[in-house]
């Protein structure tokens, strides 16, 4: 058999019909080669025709279509793409003159790291969580290495547990008892690196997360006191050494004031709720032992109305329950809104007729008045003329 294959007839078969296959078959045996080469936005770029030097005059398609005219093909067979745009990106090909597929690549474009904008959030004494956002969109993948470390040079490097996809990492049991830590972040892609850092202060950044599960009772009997209790942040260590002092708030819905109380334990008796109205409460949080930590977010409002002895009616069915406030004064009334605003306009309606009333009859009686003042005058000057009359005809002439 191995005879018969190195025979003369056999060989001659061979090599016609390798030379009578069309050359989308023969491009099966070229030295095709497929690569992806990355390259800078608004920049030249310049992609060769395969690893070796090409004398002969070579063809590139962009996408299986022509490239620009203004475009240029070098000696080399090498395409230098000018100033290039997102709109170059995909799949370029050179051809010889006869069709032949001498190398394909794929181009991908974006921009190398720049740096980036980071932030840690310290939620308990147990880690550290960090993340960061890029300053330049890049456009291409990239890959993050991180470092923590304190301002000891003797102390090792932490290893932060990273998640590339959502760009943070997490570092477990820190050592709190430096005072500066400094957290890098490399960022690297096709085009090139860059390293930020940020440096930190554990016992400023401690901020632990609402307390959860704030429950208000109405205690019975008693018209002005509600019952409130919560627990402790779940990310937030159950040990004494870590006590925590809350915060709580509360006002009667729709006021802008409110009240405040602190304490330690994980319950409180409010002594002033408003009555027969909905109060609401928020709880917040500190490290009690760390005066330089943050308070935590308020938790979410939650609302009650203390007991009341009729609990058959609902204070929106009965008017003269109903209390509202107003901005910034707090006044509390029980009656309606509009029907204070009406009595109000009424009353002072009622005024100004009053004071219209008097001005009219002051004017009326001071004009009658002049009026009988000069017909008294009036009479006087005429029974003194009667008189003088009387006493000429009396005088003998």
């Amino acid at each position: 058999m191995p005879g018969l294959l190195s025979s003369p007839v056999c060989l001659t078969v061979i090599w016609f019909l390798s030379w009578s296959l069309p050359p989308s078959r023969a491009q099966i045996w070229s030295d095709e080669v497929s690569d992806v080469q990355f390259g800078r936005l608004e920049s030249n770029v310049t992609l060769a025709c395969g690893k070796s030097q090409i004398s002969v005059p070579v063809v590139w398609r962009h996408n299986h279509s022509s490239v620009s005219s203004w475009h240029q093909v070098t000696f080399n067979g090498s395409l230098v793409l000018f100033l290039v745009d997102q709109s170059a990106q995909g799949n370029y090909s050179c051809y010889d003159d006869s069709g032949l597929l001498l190398h394909s690549v794929i181009l991908r474009l974006g921009y190398p790291p720049g740096l980036l904008s980071i932030s840690c959030r310290v939620p308990n004494h147990t880690f550290v969580r960090c993340s960061w956002k890029d300053s330049v969109k890049t456009f291409l993948p990239a890959k993050y290495n991180t470092s923590f470390r304190g301002k000891e040079e003797k102390e090792p490097t932490k290893v932060c547990i990273v998640d590339s996809t959502n760009r943070r990492c997490v570092v477990e049991d820190p050592a709190f008892w430096q005072t500066i830590h400094t957290f890098g972040v490399t960022e690297t892609n096709a085009l090139g690196s860059q390293t930020s850092y940020r440096r930190i202060r554990l016992n400023e950044l401690l901020k632990p997360d609402p307390p959860r599960s704030v429950f208000i009772e109405e205690v019975e009997g008693n018209p002005s006191k509600l019952w409130v209790t919560w627990k402790n942040p779940s990310s937030w260590p159950e040990d004494p050494l870590f006590p925590l002092r809350f915060h709580i708030r509360y006002r009667p819905q729709g006021s802008m004031h409110w009240s405040e109380m602190m304490t330690e334990e994980n319950s409180i008796e409010i002594p002033d709720a408003t009555p027969h109205h909905s109060n609401q409460v928020q709880v917040r949080a500190r490290d009690d032992v760390n005066p330089e930590s943050q308070w935590s977010e308020w938790s979410a409002p939650s609302f009650r109305t203390p007991w009341r002895a009729d609990t058959t009616t609902h204070p929106s069915d009965d008017p003269d329950d109903i209390y509202l406030f107003s901005t910034p004064s707090e006044t509390f009334t029980s009656k309606p809104h509009g029907v204070v605003q009406e009595d109000d306009g009424n009353l002072g309606l009622v005024i100004l007729l009053v004071l219209f009333s008097i001005f009219i009859l002051t004017t009326v009686l001071s004009l009658i008045f002049v009026i009988w003042m000069r017909q008294k005058r009036r009479e006087h000057a005429t029974k003194q003329e009667l008189a003088s009359m009387v006493k000429m005809k009396s005088i003998p002439i």
